[in-house]
């Protein structure tokens, strides 16, 4: 199996696992009294499945966009030395700007 799909495989994984833990703890905690909604409800497995899977797809989509962004290069200069460059030095300009004119 090519490497990028084996990680991609890993980081869903791992993001449904995420996606597990915080719809469980929104659960334990009642947030918005979830868990009373939930119990009460014939539908209420169903409303957690879909929690479940909504927040499983935010999180493994994050989880993989995380790891591929630290997998870039840093774009600072390798090697040399710069010659910094005076930035405090003020300019002349000359301001050419007429008066406005009166309407009649």
């Amino acid at each position: 199996m090519p490497k990028l799909i084996s990680l991609y495989i890993r980081h869903v994984l791992i993001g449904f696992g995420l996606a597990a833990v915080f719809v469980a703890a929104l659960l334990w905690m009642n947030v918005g009294n979830l868990w009373h909604l939930v119990s009460t409800s014939d539908v209420g497995i169903m409303a957690v499945i879909m929690l479940y899977f909504g927040n499983g797809i935010v999180f493994s989509g994050v989880q993989f966009a995380i790891t591929i962004m630290r997998m870039g290069e840093d774009d600072e200069p390798r090697g040399g030395r710069r010659i910094p460059v005076a930035t405090n030095i003020p300019a002349r300009i000359e301001a050419t700007a007429n008066a406005p004119r009166k309407r009649q």
